[in-house]
């Protein structure tokens, strides 16, 4: 069972706060995944469709609950993917379809005639528990979410523009910052940011869902966190191992040419300390020595050894001394 699917289950089996949560909750059921015809003055059709068992489930009970209405519930084979149910839920009544939409403030009257209304009327959601119920309804209609191990992704798609555009103000009206991009012949309300849609879960009120993406967020933080201690010191220890390598070569090619007894007292010192300590850090080296020198004194005796492997490299030879 995917992520989405999970938290579509969750909610299916929240219920509102009251009827007018509920109503809340069927308009954006509709708007996202319904089909709204007038047939004549006080007659309407609805038809709402959907993929999801636990979605159809919830339309069925929020019809029936709210308007006391059976609604006439066809089951039928995907025609894309054979193996998927579709869920096609039809209010056989057309004068009881057209009691739901003027009720979800769906279809508004001007000049006498009926029109399909797309954005969020602003008396359905005066209360933040229809709010919720709204944008919880919006999610089942046409919702989905990401398996949050591969990504952060929420989203609602819907082919209406003008919906989208209320779905995302009203979303936003939570201190979110969703987004719209257009796909297709859709338009897509999406929250990319972790955080973001932890908190949407909770507007929602998929607690559960929540929970378990805040565990699946934890985990990720602390790999990357490992993950980043463990690339800084292997690039830490890298660094170290070529500066021993390069230290190492320059004392060589000094010994090979002029002697190690040629160089300074102090140079020579740790000239040989780091010829018996090929591996060790530059601090570690320093407490070899007596008597002991700090890391910045032991850097700058080993890069004074490299100048004069260098120049010795240019001149073929020589005597060097501090």
């Amino acid at each position: 069972m995917s992520f989405s699917t999970m938290v579509k289950e969750e909610i299916a089996r929240h219920l509102g706060h009251g009827r007018h949560c509920e109503i809340a909750e069927i308009a954006a059921i509709i708007n996202m995944c319904g089909r709204v015809k007038v047939l004549a003055e006080n007659e309407a059709s609805i038809k709402v469709q959907t993929e999801n068992a636990a979605v159809a489930r919830k339309y069925f009970t929020l019809i029936k609950k709210t308007f006391n209405i059976n609604t006439e519930v066809l089951i039928r084979r995907n025609t894309y993917l054979k193996k998927n149910r579709v869920y096609i839920m039809v209010i056989g009544n057309p004068t009881k379809s057209m009691d739901v939409l003027k009720a979800t403030k769906l279809i508004y009257e001007k000049n006498g005639e009926y029109k399909r209304n797309y954005e969020v009327n602003p008396l359905l959601i005066q209360r933040t528990c229809c709010k919720r119920a709204y944008i919880r309804g919006a999610f089942l209609g046409g919702g989905s979410l990401s398996d949050p191990e591969k990504t952060y992704h929420l989203e609602f798609v819907n082919p209406n523009k003008s919906h989208s555009s209320s779905l995302q103000e009203l979303i936003n009206g939570f201190e979110m910052d969703a987004k719209i991009v257009q796909r297709k012949k859709y338009y897509v309300v999406y929250l990319k940011e972790g955080t973001q849609i932890v908190d949407l879960l909770n507007v929602m009120e998929a607690h559960i869902a929540l929970m378990d993406l805040e565990n699946v967020r934890i985990l990720k933080e602390m790999r990357n966190n490992v993950n980043r201690i463990v690339n800084c010191e292997t690039a830490n220890l890298n660094k170290t191992v070529s500066a021993a390598v390069r230290q190492l070569d320059d004392i060589r090619y000094i010994e090979e040419t002029i002697g190690l007894d040629k160089l300074p007292q102090p140079l020579e010192e740790i000239a040989r300390v780091r010829l018996e300590y090929t591996s060790e850090s530059l601090k570690e080296l320093g407490m070899y020595l007596d008597p002991p020198v700090g890391k910045s004194g032991v850097n700058h005796r080993l890069r004074k050894i490299s100048a004069i492997a260098q120049e010795l490299r240019d001149e073929k030879g020589g005597e060097f001394y501090d």
